[in-house]
């Protein structure tokens, strides 16, 4: 067993910070647009199922913590966890000695967010199961022999539970048994795409004019603490992100020494709209969601069609299929804890 990797924040590439570029032929000054920056910090990779030694723990296929961000990153994303959490837990039927609605509730969305979900058994004075409550998976650890814990204040602390006091469902992963993955996973690179777009777009209109320029001069005798002032003021007069100005002097050039050469004018040709109809489709399929349950506008004057049974079909389909870790854990449990109703608050007619 190899001990703790490092944390994936700290792998992450940083972002590489806007240089200069001085050219020393012929006395030519300029400096570069700037690099790209990364928006995500590293949660597509998936880190795979390490022993930390020190800890005693086994640590996530992936950061939760990354999971949990970019679940506020996307709308589309959020949308569809949101919908699926309500839908499960509307035909969710609390049972006597069992799990309150709101508990449930709370349990799905770590399910939908994070692929598995851990809850605590009440226990009374004299041993018997008085309830159980939703236990926060964010911060939860998976022990050996089936033991776990909670990590407080980061890492610093951890918080440690008796011998079958808490349970947890999951999502199975064929690449590890310890941990379960959201079921959207495979639209990971999706949500990065839209949300960076999205990014992008904000980083254009917030620039001002919208396009970078090219600033040029051709005085030989122009003071080399001028032209840094120049430059200076120049890198300082654009918004921030994607769009950057260049100031060059190049002594004795001709008005053809500099051409501007656009590879591409986001003002006519906006690419936005294709990405973005890519991106959402392939989150919706990632999730199993109708666009109509999405909340989506129609592309098309027909619209996405009977809405109800729609609705049904989803109940009928693919909320059975999401509660199944739920079901699962009656049989671990020996007793019937997570019940159902899916035709509820759906016209069956």
């Amino acid at each position: 067993m190899s001990k703790r990797r490092k944390s994936a924040r700290q792998t992450a590439q940083q972002p590489v910070k806007h240089q200069h570029t001085a050219e020393a032929a012929a006395g030519a000054v300029g400096f570069s647009f700037g690099d790209p920056e990364p928006v995500v910090n590293g949660l597509a990779d998936i880190l795979g199922v390490y022993y930390y030694e020190d800890a005693d723990y086994y640590t996530p296929p992936l950061l939760p913590s990354g999971l949990d961000t970019l679940a506020r990153k996307n709308g589309i994303h959020r949308r569809c966890i949101n919908f699926k959490v309500q839908q499960a837990s509307i035909c969710y039927q609390p049972q006597t000695n069992g799990m309150p609605k709101r508990d449930f509730a709370r349990c799905a969305r770590d399910l939908q967010t994070f692929g598995y979900f851990f809850f605590q058994e009440i226990r009374g004075v004299l041993g018997n199961t008085l309830g159980y409550r939703h236990v926060p998976a964010l911060n939860m650890r998976v022990r050996p022999k089936g033991q776990y814990l909670m990590l407080v204040n980061g890492s610093l602390g951890q918080i440690e539970f008796s011998p079958g006091e808490i349970h947890m469902g999951l999502q199975y992963d064929t690449g590890q048994c310890i941990y379960g993955v959201p079921d959207w996973i495979g639209g990971l690179q999706d949500v990065f795409l839209s949300s960076e777009s999205t990014l992008f777009r904000r980083r254009y209109f917030l620039n001002g004019s919208h396009m970078g320029y090219i600033l040029y001069t051709t005085d030989k005798n122009m003071d080399k603490d001028l032209e840094k002032k120049i430059a200076e003021a120049v890198k300082q007069s654009k918004g921030p992100g994607n769009f950057r100005s260049m100031y060059l002097n190049i002594p004795g050039g001709d008005k053809d020494a500099v051409k501007l050469i656009p590879v591409g004018d986001i003002g006519q040709k906006d690419e936005f709209n294709t990405i973005k109809t890519i991106s959402k489709n392939e989150i919706l399929i990632a999730h199993g969601m109708q666009p109509a349950l999405a909340g989506m506008a129609p592309d098309n004057a027909g619209g996405f069609g009977d809405i109800e049974k729609i609705q049904r079909f989803y109940r009928q389909n693919e909320v059975r299929a999401q509660v199944e870790p739920f079901m699962e854990m009656n049989d671990i449990l020996g007793r019937r804890v997570f019940d159902f109703d899916f035709d509820t608050g759906v016209d069956i007619q």
